[in-house]
């Protein structure tokens, strides 16, 4: 049974930083590459960051690009999104998911990813 478990959501201030993980059991977690999304309140979930089955590759959406970092932890399984500078903006429920398939050409769109966690809460105050 595959699983995404996200954690490291909160509350902080705007200029803060936070780190989110999302540790994966029940897939061989080299062959996939994985995605962050984030849904605001009565907006359509978007695309944050992905990284590549290697990890070798990464690709951002600009609203976040400089801030955000995606890396892989193959020894954990664990996914991980550090994010500094956090705006109001960034205020969402943020989802991580899994891609057998998903290429840098393609981890953009939600329907690239096969599995997807139940979402951690992130907002920022001003």
């Amino acid at each position: 049974q595959v699983q995404l478990v996200e954690s490291g959501g909160g509350l902080v201030q705007a200029g803060d930083s936070l780190r989110l993980s999302c540790a994966t059991s029940g897939l061989t977690f080299g062959n996939y590459a994985m995605g962050w999304f984030r849904q605001a309140p009565g907006k359509e979930r978007e695309f944050v960051a992905g990284i590549s089955r290697s990890g070798g590759s990464t690709y951002y959406a600009d609203s976040v690009k400089g801030r955000f970092a995606i890396s892989k932890g193959n020894d954990k399984n664990t996914v991980y999104l550090q994010m500094n500078s956090l705006k109001p903006e960034d205020t969402a429920v943020y989802y991580c998911a899994a891609g057998r398939w998903a290429t840098t050409q393609t981890m953009a769109i939600m329907t690239s990813y096969d599995w997807w966690g139940q979402g951690t809460q992130v907002t920022v105050s001003s």
